[in-house]
């Protein structure tokens, strides 16, 4: 077999999601640059964030801006998209971070989402929002 050859018939699959998985965490890492990681658990800092809102936002935040760069960087974000789903975001908090209509976030994403969130079709947890374009 020629290398000419074996580059068009090895098998790549396990290096293309090596490739999407390194470039998700590396997302995450901007992330963290850009977003912050808040204080450590059990600091001043932390103890006065309890009970506000800051620690959920900062997480929604986090993951909103991760999704931003995984898709300036041409990944699909569905893994993404999953977190911020079962973290409350509506498509429309989606849809506006990835550029796009809710709308076109929820035909982008969706059925591939309810296929993980509701396998079996007997609906969805109730922390995601009920807000499927009809």
């Amino acid at each position: 077999m020629t290398l000419i050859e074996r580059a068009y018939t090895v098998a790549v699959d396990d290096a293309a999601r090596q490739v999407v998985t390194a470039a998700a965490t590396e997302a995450g890492r901007h992330a963290d640059e850009i977003i912050g990681t808040g204080p450590l658990p059990g600091t001043d800092e932390w103890e006065a964030e309890q009970g506000t809102a800051v620690p959920r936002q900062r997480v929604l935040a986090w993951h909103l801006v991760s999704l931003r760069i995984q898709l300036g960087a041409g990944l699909d974000g569905l893994e993404t998209v999953l977190v911020l789903r079962t973290q409350g975001a509506t498509w429309a908090t989606i849809g506006r971070a990835a550029g796009m209509t809710r709308q076109a976030a929820h035909e982008r994403w969706g059925t591939r989402i309810r296929a993980v969130l509701d396998p079996a079709g007997d609906g969805l947890p109730d922390i995601v929002p009920d807000d499927d374009p009809r």
